[in-house]
């Protein structure tokens, strides 16, 4: 007797109809992840709000994008399903694996809403007929309230990266968005972290949702590894360079927290030799495109990016994440190391920090609830040795290319009177040069153990001089006022401002003194460069006059140049208003073409 043997694939198991499990074996999937297993069926057999939490990478769009194809009728031409994600480029992705899960389905249209591009044609795209819609929040919002979108009829609401886009500041635009929709609408809420903002938003606009969570609420991924680098803090950029060169393989995101530190750094290690691009807001579609582009062909080998831009990144044989400085947010923190481990593959998260920002390594780990492991910044004689093992593994593992068979004579003539272990010599220094020279006599970068220099003050805080005052019109307040503004630090931040005739002192809290520094490297007013210092005085006695010895190397003498504190001139360059950084608690409204 015959035995015939059926073989169920695993997709077809969770229920799943027959054009899907099409698409899925045509893309080559074979195994559901976690949270696919979890969600699936859950949503195809129940009308009901789910919060699923689950790391970036874990296959999620395909868990509410599986389920929301099998639920949309295809014969209608009305809007049924809408999807929010905070950055153009996660829209696009979205958009696009939606159009291949469902490419065995007739009539089903998916169109992206996003800034960037024409809203005239995107309107037309929807006129045309798109049951389903994956959109930013604010391109959402304008085109609701220019009456080019009807979402009045849908039946299912996904908000994906939820945390991201609250952290961006689109609650508003989501409340107004979602009060266009029925009240009997499911609502799916996808998010890598259950921050309280989250809670909050599932609360108010879900009914009895149930809860998936693949792992524990805000955890990395098991796939990744995470190692702290301790240097002092004008080391930071050598200690990138140095953890770059011995990993000579490396294929990375490298994560700043503002737009102007990454593209200040990408210009660097560009201008150093190595194959590095900045990606961050203040660049067009059209530059980010081929930003993103060059990155999957790994033509670039060191992407660096603030966390916003970095939303859209989908790559998933990145080697490792380098945390250049760490987030203002934690919670942040996972979603930059998901960046890496994805799709089964190991990863490294690394940390570059200073002895004040050791603690915050502690809360982090916390949260993600795994340890890091504290490692040296490799020293100039281990780089040379790393990258002699991958030149001559490289060589090794090299195909010969027979075009030069017919010089060989040639330069074997040219070679005959050395020996193999010399031609090896010869090779070898000729090709190894570079770096030997470069490090043969490369200090120590690592922070010495106990060794707080002048970095803060006893009560956890930094003291800074800096070369304005009351001759350049500011009092407390207003001195007060522009710290915040060019900063983007909250009023509890800062404190301590105490401002004298030619220049002033101010406090922040130690964690922000890289920001400090960093913002004010080369900052300008009306041509006047700016100076700010990490000052002697510690601000117990404010009040008193200060001469030369307590306000640093100022010497008090230098005359106002005539720039105001006040109005909207206070800027050399329009730039400048961003250099803060992209705080991911800033409730203002943020654009879509962040």
């Amino acid at each position: 007797m015959r035995l015939i043997f059926t073989y169920m694939n695993k997709f077809e198991a969770l229920g799943l109809g027959e054009a899907i499990i099409k698409a899925v074996n045509d893309m080559g999937f074979e195994t559901p992840s976690e949270v696919q297993e979890k969600a699936i069926p859950i949503l195809l057999e129940q009308d009901t709000d789910i919060v699923a939490l689950a790391q970036t990478g874990t296959g999620k769009t395909a868990a509410f994008g599986f389920p929301l194809i099998e639920k949309i009728d295809s014969k209608s031409r009305i809007t049924q399903g809408l999807i929010l994600s905070p950055t153009r480029e996660l829209c696009l992705q979205i958009t696009n694996e939606l159009k291949n899960y469902s490419k065995f389905i007739p009539g089903l249209h998916t169109v992206a809403i996003y800034g960037g591009a024409s809203i005239t044609e995107q309107a037309k795209q929807i006129k045309r007929g798109a049951q389903i819609i994956v959109a930013t929040p604010g391109r959402m919002q304008d085109m609701i309230n220019r009456k080019m979108v009807d979402i009045t009829n849908i039946g299912y609401c996904v908000l994906d990266e939820a945390d991201e886009m609250l952290n961006m500041g689109f609650y508003e635009d989501i409340n107004a968005i979602l009060s266009h929709t029925p009240e009997d609408k499911n609502t799916w809420l996808f998010s890598a972290t259950m921050p309280k903002e989250v809670a909050t938003i599932a609360k108010r606009f879900m009914q009895k949702p149930v809860e998936i969570t693949v792992g524990h609420k805000n955890t990395g991924s098991k796939n990744v590894s995470h190692e702290y680098y301790v240097v002092n803090s004008r080391d930071r950029y050598a200690a990138l360079k140095r953890l770059a060169d011995a990993n000579p393989d490396i294929f990375s995101v490298v994560f700043c927290r503002t737009k102007r530190d990454t593209q200040k750094v990408a210009e660097n290690l560009i201008g150093d030799g190595y194959n590095a691009a900045a990606l961050h807001g203040d660049l067009s579609q059209n530059q980010r495109d081929l930003v993103m582009k060059s990155f999957r062909n790994r033509q670039i080998q060191m992407l660096v990016a603030t966390d916003v831009a970095a939303r859209g990144i989908d790559v998933d044989d990145v080697t490792h994440v380098i945390n250049y400085q760490l987030p203002d947010e934690i919670e942040t923190y996972t979603h930059r190391s998901g960046r890496t481990g994805r799709a089964g593959k190991s990863g490294v998260s690394m940390v570059i920090v200073s002895k004040s920002e050791i603690r915050k390594i502690k809360s982090v780990e916390r949260i993600i609830k795994k340890s890091f492991e504290k490692k040296e910044i490799p020293s100039g004689e281990e780089i040379c040795q790393v990258q002699l093992f991958h030149l001559a593994s490289d060589i090794g593992k090299a195909e010969i290319n027979h075009e030069i068979d017919s010089y060989l004579p040639s330069i074997n003539e040219v070679l005959e009177d050395f020996s193999k272990e010399e031609l090896i010599k010869k090779f070898f220094s000729v090709e190894f040069s570079r770096f030997h020279n470069y490090y043969k006599n490369a200090r120590d970068l690592n922070a010495a153990a106990g060794d707080s220099g002048r970095e803060s003050s006893n009560d956890g805080s930094t003291r800074y001089f800096i070369n304005v005052g009351e001759k350049d019109g500011f009092d407390w307040m207003t001195l007060k006022d522009f710290l915040k503004e060019v900063l983007e630090l909250g009023s509890d931040v800062l404190s301590r401002v105490d401002v004298k005739e030619s220049f002033s002192f101010f406090n922040t809290a130690s964690e922000y003194q890289e920001r400090v520094l960093s913002i004010f490297e080369d900052f300008r007013m009306e041509g006047r460069k700016v100076n700010v210092e990490i000052s002697k005085d510690s601000g117990r006695n404010r009040g008193r006059r200060r001469g030369r010895d307590n306000g640093g190397s100022f010497k008090g003498k230098r005359r106002s140049e005539g720039f105001k504190p006040k109005g909207k001139k206070r800027f050399d360059k329009k730039e400048d208003r961003n250099q803060g950084g992209n705080r991911g608690r800033d409730r203002r409204k943020r654009s879509d073409r962040r």
